[in-house]
């Protein structure tokens, strides 16, 4: 599935990824990924790579998009990972260039480029972050001030919601086929 000029979509198979979704640029999508409906991953500045049994819901936005800083470099190609068992709830929007392992994004929240999330952060509905930093692990970020405090545990996978998703969104939406792997033996 390429989009030609170099670009191409990898899909995993086990991932779960709706035609009406916007894929744009290099992407990498690990199995057993959920992408909804509307969801947007825009890849301008460099790939994007998902790994597995990540949740991203509607009007979603994940994007990679050029930089002053990287401009200037066309050596330097910015290359976004998104790590597993995330969840990128209804319109949030992140352009962090480097996010770990069971993070939850809620509603119309941002998060910028210069932030990384590194395992079980939770960033709370409409909360925007922008400064350069890098977030300690199991972080919590809540309410209009975005607040901010430590939790004892990482937040649960979304076992059960993936589940749920995997059986029901094929009944209700065409979805975009993942790549077939070739033997060279």
């Amino acid at each position: 599935m390429s989009s030609g000029s170099g670009r191409s979509i990898k899909i995993a198979p086990g991932a779960m990824v709706c035609n009406e979704c916007e894929l744009r640029g290099d992407i990498t999508i690990g199995s057993m990924t959920v992408i909804h409906p509307k969801a947007s991953i825009v890849a301008e500045a460099g790939p994007i790579i998902i790994g597995e049994s990540n949740i991203v819901e509607e009007q979603a936005r994940i994007i990679n998009k050029p930089c002053g800083l990287y401009d200037s470099t066309p050596t330097s190609t910015p290359v976004m990972i998104i790590g597993a068992n995330n969840v990128f709830e209804v319109d949030c929007c992140s352009e962090a260039m480097k996010i770990g392992d069971n993070n939850v994004l809620e509603a119309k929240c941002y998060v910028g480029r210069e932030v990384e999330l590194t395992n079980g952060c939770f960033i709370g509905a409409a909360c925007k972050l922008t400064c350069s930093e890098v977030l300690p692990e199991n972080t919590v970020i809540y309410g209009s001030k975005c607040s901010r405090r430590r939790q004892a545990d990482k937040p649960p996978p979304q076992t059960l919601q993936l589940d749920f998703l995997t059986k029901v969104l094929p009944n209700y939406h065409h979805l975009k086929k993942p790549h077939k792997k070739t033997s060279n033996a």
